[in-house]
C-alpha cells in the first residue's frame, strides 16, 4: 500500500488516461508505479519519455542486457516492486527463468562472457554513491572490450532511470 493516495484512471488527466487505457484494456489494471506518477503530470511524461527512449525502443543495446541492468539496478537498490515487474518484463522479453535467477544470484553467476560481465559491473558501480570516483580508466576498459561511448552513455543513463525510479518506488512504500 502505497504511503499517499494513488489516482485510480478516473482521476488521471485526460492526457495520461490516453496513454493508460491501453495497458489498461491489456492487463486489466495500472500497476503502482504508474499511478504514482500520475499524480503530476509533467513528472509522468518526463518519465515516459526516458522509458520509452531507453527501455522499450531498440537502442544500441539489447533488451537482454537492458533488463539485466533493470533487475541488477533494482536489486542493489533493494527495490522489490521493480524487480518483481523486471522479472516479469525480462519473462515476456524471451529471457529463461534460469537466466532471470542468473541475473538476480549476481553478475559472476551468469552465463555471458566477459565482455558483458564488465558493462554489469560499471552498472552496479555506477548505481552506488560513490560513482564520482570512477575514472577514465573505468570507462576506458570498457572500449578496450569493445564497447562503444554510445552503449557505454546508454548503460548509465538507464542505470540512472533506475536509481530514480527505484528510489520513487522505495519513498512511496510502492509494492509493499
Amino acid at each position: 500500500m502505497a504511503y499517499i493516495d494513488l489516482p485510480e484512471f478516473e482521476e488521471m488527466s485526460p492526457e495520461i488516461q490516453e496513454k493508460a487505457r491501453p495497458i489498461l484494456e491489456k492487463t486489466g489494471s495500472l500497476g503502482e508505479i504508474f499511478k504514482l506518477l500520475a499524480v503530476d503530470e509533467k513528472v509522468y511524461f518526463a518519465t515516459d519519455t526516458m522509458v520509452q527512449n531507453y527501455l522499450l525502443n531498440q537502442t544500441y543495446l539489447s533488451y537482454d542486457i537492458k533488463e539485466a541492468i533493470a533487475l541488477l539496478i533494482s536489486k542493489e537498490n533493494s527495490c522489490k516492486m521493480c524487480v518483481d515487474v523486471h522479472k516479469n518484463i525480462a519473462k515476456m522479453l524471451g529471457l529463461s527463468e534460469t537466466q532471470i535467477e542468473e541475473i538476480l544470484a549476481g553478475i559472476e553467476k551468469m552465463s555471458v562472457d566477459d565482455k558483458e560481465k564488465a558493462l554489469l559491473h560499471f552498472c552496479v558501480r555506477a548505481s552506488q554513491k560513490d560513482n564520482y570516483k570512477m575514472t577514465k580508466e573505468d570507462i576506458d576498459t570498457l572500449k578496450t572490450l569493445g564497447w562503444s561511448d554510445k552503449e557505454i552513455l546508454e548503460a548509465v543513463a538507464i542505470v540512472g532511470y533506475f536509481n530514480y525510479v527505484n528510489t520513487l518506488s522505495n519513498v512511496f512504500g510502492l509494492g509493499q
